[in-house]
């Protein structure tokens, strides 16, 4: 196991983290604002209306996967249990059997390729489902959608694997937000952007790990067994985004509970055997430690059970349920990391406020999966 002295000299050596990170992926990360930015004037140009003037749908179904498929998560928690239009998400190659033309299918994918994606296009065409393609410029998903004189959101080729999630997520907000399923504001793309700026600034390199959230919570995480709880359903969105970044970028296993559902299951982690049950103290001896250790991350969306104008309203309390776990970590000796938690969060608004806690763990999984090393030893 990397020993943290070590890997903090890692991560603040900007010649060295250039060169364990062959693919690019802290740059592709720091630019998700622009990616916002630029992704939001390639909808306007793939013209939306095409779909939208015939008026507002039973149903959207988004064909997606990994990054895509956690676009749609957002999406759906946005729009929440009142929504007057069901979200399905599904990884196709095919299409529900009850999809019809009074639905829409929005087909995400970075690269614009495979039969999971070009093959529902089609299919959704010759039954006369409206179709949104999002994709790689000039890649087969684009032809199908040309072939249906459908709409397009034709992506840069030079978009970076597993850095891609606002690229699939702003062409499906705006979507949302002209069919009139999201109030206007609550997904304003700028307002994201220049959150994601701000973390871009608060996390990057030249940041040095004793004044960068996203170095710290990696730290944090070198020797980590992470359990991630996430305060409703939005939270919950990022959470698995959090999850499968830490996995698929540094290896690293993490468990997700979302709550309040989950209330009891994750308690039972964090009380259960894998505890230490003794207080975290950063100048111990990590030589005598048995192993990984667990290590409790907070995902918090205030507004989880508020009605706050976009229709969701959580039956249950999922900041009672938080402060639950947060005692039973604390009992148990189980050190806690707040996502994004840093400065004053409350000062943005929700889809921002989610940005900057995807954008913080993006940044997190990435210098860890450089600490590791592992980039260059996925790419030897």
């Amino acid at each position: 196991m990397t020993s943290p002295e070590f890997a903090e000299e890692v991560l603040d050596d900007l010649e060295l983290l250039r060169a364990r990170d062959p693919r690019g992926l802290l740059p592709a990360v720091a630019g998700a604002g622009a990616q916002v930015r630029e992704t939001a004037r390639l909808t306007e140009e793939a013209d939306l209306s095409r779909v939208t003037d015939g008026g507002r749908p039973r149903g959207l179904i988004i064909v997606a996967r990994r990054e895509g498929a956690v676009a749609a998560s957002v999406l759906r928690a946005l729009l929440g249990p009142s929504s007057p239009v069901t979200v399905d998400v599904v990884p196709g190659p095919a299409l529900p059997v009850w999809a019809g033309p009074s639905d829409i299918a929005v087909v995400a994918t970075r690269t614009g390729a495979g039969s999971y994606a070009v093959g529902p296009a089609y299919e959704a065409a010759r039954r006369g489902v409206a179709v949104v393609g999002i994709g790689a410029d000039e890649a087969p998903l684009h032809a199908a959608c040309a072939t249906a004189r459908a709409p397009y959101v034709a992506l840069p080729r030079t978009r970076v694997r597993h850095t891609t999630l606002w690229s699939l997520l702003t062409p499906m907000l705006r979507l949302a937000t002209d069919l009139g399923l999201l109030a206007a504001g609550v997904a304003d793309p700028e307002a994201v952007a220049a959150a994601l700026d701000e973390v871009a600034e608060e996390c990057g390199p030249a940041r040095e790990s004793f004044v960068n959230p996203a170095k710290t919570l990696a730290l944090e995480l070198l020797d980590a067994l992470p359990v991630v709880v996430a305060e409703g359903p939005l939270a919950s969105a990022a959470a698995t985004r959090v999850t499968d970044q830490l996995a698929t970028l540094a290896g690293l296993p993490a468990t997700g509970f979302r709550l309040p559902d989950q209330r009891v299951a994750a308690c039972a982690v964090l009380g259960g055997p894998l505890t230490s049950g003794d207080q975290d103290d950063f100048f111990r001896d990590r030589a005598d430690d048995p192993g990984r250790r667990l290590r409790l991350l907070t995902i918090r969306d205030p507004d989880a059970g508020e009605h706050d104008g976009s229709g969701e309203r959580e039956p249950r309390s999922a900041a009672e349920a938080l402060e639950a776990v947060l005692r039973t970590a604390g009992a148990h000796g189980v050190p806690v990391s707040g996502v994004g938690e840093h400065g004053e969060p409350t000062r943005f608004g929700r889809l921002p406020r989610v940005a900057r806690q995807l954008a913080v763990a993006d940044f997190s999984a990435v210098y860890l999966a450089l600490a590791l090393d592992s980039e260059r030893a996925l790419g030897s």
